[in-house]
């Protein structure tokens, strides 16, 4: 018999009506033949109740007691389901998360799954019996390295911890599936509050998820799908109230994989190199609409694959766009850009009388990329900037900056390519077979195939708008190996997660020091601490700051000037149909530029476009960009640039 493990939402078992439809939904897959394993949440807004209780008693209630607390909702769920299926003739037990044997870590409120034992849960399975079992959390081991022994406390996963519990079963089970019920119909292309016309996606693979998840879908929590992922599970979200077939998501192929620290996996599970790149800088290019659209676009109409883009901050009315290509067509798309770079400095109102130093274009054919990948990379902001700082220890000094959820890449010199792979294996303890040389199919080795059914002609899956988000600005920074290891190194030591980083092109010497720019995302709550963070960087034995081209001149060490701005949105597209696409930056900034949305920040990775406008136009962005590529049912709409 297959074991399916069944997640139910608070929504789906708040009242003794919805649990009782549960119980006939999860009758019917027994009687299908099914061995079935049902993870339950807290009853509505339970929670929530809850947190409002310790608030009134406490104005800071101890995270030990709160686990000890918030975990009783979930005791309340399991056992008035389990009553339910008894009632209908179904055998069924209940088992909180210790008693099933979820082992977590010793931290409360925000513990990760260390290992499963499954022989309760399978000896009651092989009894004919449905195992209820209380999800978000899980108890500490009784024993610690040193054959020391300690209490037992209970622990809660943090949010989307019954998500989390009910694929770690899965896992650990090695179920056929992890149906996740939820009030929603499926995974959808992007949020319906904001686009009513939003369709059921009939499926997603891992990787894209991940991203939409990581954006802010909130149908699926990261944690869960990187478990999926990491151990070859595939999920299914389907809405508790019908019927309908819902989204599969699916995984790679399943791996051999210990389940000894199920959630503390390595977070890199490989390192790529791709040695055929090729970049193109336009510096000073006008601060307006349109301008991305018309660059990629003409870069389209040649047929020239793009591979990164970034957009630095602007400064004055310009910024700078940086991307790369295959080394055998960067010449091509440099005449492409020196073409069209006189057009963009003369078209529309640009009689201003601001003065704008003339526009450039840099092309460099001795660059390589490497990256890391890995879905272990969510939630732990030490990842980049480990790999920052070992490439630093090596003195190999980074260009071009690419993150994303499973990604991480930098642009190098060529000829450090070979040990850059090299001191990455070692750092990650990734085996060097596990190091991939792709030629133009980058990143391809780290995604799975194409979803089955899935047409070539919609590169995009979903889209998502990113609100909570600001932007920190570290002006004249130091040109050399280990400034990002140190920027990024002292975020991670304050547990600051980092989205989009961008490293300027343009580079001006200061006292005889290179220096660019650093730009880079985090999230709204967090920005302060960053900010104060970085303050640490700045030196404290300098002399007065004096006035460089109208900045403050940096001291003899760090940077100049943190420049925070708050009023931003993130727009993303998702699919990994773009390798194959190399239009689909063109088509969503000439969406953006049709709307006379200002682009400030440009952002890609193998299978997500992100850019970072104004606040106030995220949501038509969102529109513009959900239109554009037809994810409402119609066609694609083809937008000139």
């Amino acid at each position: 018999m297959a074991i399916i493990v069944q997640k139910y939402g608070g929504t789906s078992v708040g009242t003794v009506e919805r649990i009782q439809a549960v119980a006939q939904r999860v009758q019917k897959t027994v009687l299908a033949g099914n061995s079935l394993v049902v993870v339950v949440s807290a009853m509505g807004k339970t929670t929530d109740d809850l947190v409002k209780l310790a608030k009134e008693i406490s104005t800071n209630p101890s995270r030990r007691e709160m686990d000890m607390l918030l975990s009783t909702g979930e005791q309340v769920s399991i056992a008035l389901l389990s009553m339910a299926l008894q009632e209908l003739g179904q055998p069924a037990i209940s088992l909180t998360g210790a008693q099933v044997g979820i082992v977590t870590e010793a931290k409360h409120s925000r513990a990760r799954i260390l290992e499963i034992s499954t022989e309760r849960i399978a000896g009651h399975l092989d009894e004919g019996k449905v195992v209820v079992v209380a999800g978000f959390q899980g108890v500490t081991s009784s024993a610690l390295p040193g054959g020391r022994q300690v209490t037992r406390e209970i622990t809660t996963l943090g949010r989307g911890g019954s998500d989390t519990s009910a694929v770690a079963l899965a896992a650990a089970l090695e179920a056929c599936c992890c149906e996740i019920y939820t009030d929603v119909p499926g995974i959808l292309t992007a949020d319906p509050r904001l686009i009513p016309d939003a369709q059921v996606m009939a499926e997603i693979t891992c990787d894209e998820m991940l991203e939409l998840a990581s954006l802010g879908a909130k149908v699926l929590h990261p944690r869960a799908v990187e478990i999926a992922r990491n151990y070859g599970i595939t999920l299914v979200v389907k809405s508790s109230w019908t019927d309908e077939a819902g989204t599969k998501v699916i995984s790679p192929s399943p791996c051999a994989r210990s389940l000894e620290g199920l959630e503390l996996v390595y977070p890199v599970d490989a390192v790529e190199f791709d040695a055929d790149q090729g970049k193109v800088s336009m510096l000073r290019v006008p601060d307006r609409p349109g301008v991305a659209a018309e660059l990629f676009g003409e870069i389209g109409r040649q047929d020239i694959d793009v591979d990164l883009i970034i957009q630095s901050i602007h400064e004055g009315n310009t910024n700078d766009i940086a991307f790369t290509v295959a080394s055998n067509a960067a010449s091509r798309a440099s005449s492409v850009a020196t073409a069209i770079l006189p057009a963009l400095g003369s078209s529309q109102a640009r009689s201003q009388a601001v003065p704008r130093e003339r526009g450039e274009v840099m092309a460099d054919n001795n660059i390589a990329k490497v990256s890391i990948v890995g879905a272990g990379m969510i939630g732990r902001p030490g990842v980049a900037a480990q790999m920052f700082a070992t490439l630093a220890d090596a003195g190999i000094n980074i260009g071009m900056i690419s993150a994303s959820e499973i990604k991480v890449s930098c642009t190098i010199a060529a000829q450090e390519g070979d040990r850059a792979v090299e001191i990455l294996c070692q750092a990650f303890d990734v085996s060097s077979h596990q190091a991939t040389f792709p030629g133009r199919a980058v990143g391809t080795s780290a995604l799975p195939g194409r979803a089955v059914g899935t047409s070539p002609e919609t590169p995009v899956r979903g889209v998502a708008l990113d609100k909570n988000q600001a932007r920190l600005a570290i002006l004249s920074v130091p040109d050399r190996p280990g400034i990002a290891a140190q920027i990024f190194g002292l975020l991670a030591q304050h547990q600051i997660s980092v989205d989009i980083i961008i490293q300027s092109q343009r580079c001006r010497v200061i006292n005889g020091v290179p220096t660019r720019d650093i730009a880079f995302t985090v999230a709204q709550s967090q920005v302060e601490i960053a900010r104060l963070a970085l303050e640490e960087l700045r030196a404290v034995r300098g002399r007065p700051e004096k006035s460089v081209r109208g900045r403050p001149e940096k001291s003899e060490w760090g940077y100049s000037e943190i420049v925070v701005r708050r009023a931003i949105a993130k727009v993303s597209a998702v699919g990994i149909g773009m390798v194959k696409h190399p239009g689909v930056a063109a088509q969503m900034f000439a969406a953006l530029a049709a709307q006379q949305i200002n682009i400030e920040m440009i952002a890609t990775s193998e299978i997500k476009i992100s850019c970072v406008v104004a606040e106030a136009e995220g949501v038509k962005a969102l529109q513009a960009i959900h239109a554009v590529f037809g994810l409402a049912g119609g066609q694609t709409i083809m937008v000139p640039p």
